[in-house]
């Protein structure tokens, strides 16, 4: 058994999120009543059945105020049409940003 691959690699085709299943995320309160902004960029696992494994932070905002755990509990809800490799579903790594804007 082998780990997540890289999409583009060996064939890999890139996961496709399902957008029906998009959950925006939680903006976090603090951050919401300082008016701050911010993105939090994650590399997570797509699972070969398009639901989301192990996730790292890549970059959250200093300070955070929630932002990553927003994002994390967010991007865990997303499925995905897996990637691919040689017509079988494989587990895939993706990097995946989450933007919090204020209206």
């Amino acid at each position: 058994m082998t780990g997540p691959l890289m999409p583009g690699i060996g064939g890999v085709t890139s996961p496709e999120l399902i957008p029906e299943t998009k959950v925006e995320p939680e903006y976090p309160e603090l951050a919401r009543k300082a008016r701050i902004e911010g993105k939090v960029i994650l590399r997570a696992v797509i699972r070969k059945d398009g639901t989301v494994g192990d996730i790292e932070v890549l970059r959250a905002p200093m300070p955070d105020l929630g932002f990553t755990e927003a994002a994390i509990a967010a991007v865990r809800q997303w499925r995905y049409r897996p990637g691919v490799q040689n017509g079988r579903p494989v587990d895939v790594y993706l990097t995946v940003t989450v933007n919090f804007t204020l209206q």
